[in-house]
């Protein structure tokens, strides 16, 4: 893992008072304690994670989301917000570009909103039209 895996990063404060159940109900205890556990509150293990998830995803009613899918999820609403290259790094714990880039290509939309931006500005400083008549 390089330095920027190692971060702190806000998340929605909405998200707080799920957060808080799971990590009263499911997390061991203390600031270094697992968030995630597996079944015997032991260490997650990749051939154990599959089976907790799938039960999750059945009991939130939810269909075929990858565990991945959250962290892309994220990364493209982060990137939808108008984060910067460098912020969208510093979110997903990245030392290169090349990924940040992915989820800022991932903004189509973003280009309509920033002509608008322009225009505005266009606007704010162009004077009015002169009367041909001269009054």
């Amino acid at each position: 893992m390089s330095a920027a895996g190692v971060r702190t990063v806000a998340f929605p404060a909405s998200l707080v008072p799920e957060l808080a159940q799971h990590l009263a109900e499911h997390a061991d205890a203390g600031r270094t304690g697992l968030v995630f556990v597996g079944a015997r509150g032991g260490v997650l293990r990749r051939n154990n994670f599959r089976r907790i998830w799938l039960r999750a995803l059945a009991a939130a009613g939810l269909g075929d989301v990858h565990f991945h899918d959250l962290r892309h999820t994220g990364n493209t609403l982060a990137a939808t917000s108008g984060a910067t290259t460098r912020e969208l790094m510093h979110r997903m714990g990245h030392s290169s570009v090349r990924a940040a880039l992915i989820y800022q290509h991932l903004v189509n939309d973003r280009d309509h909103q920033i002509a608008a931006y322009v225009d505005g500005q266009i606007k704010k400083g162009k004077r009015p039209p002169r009367d041909p008549s001269g009054t």
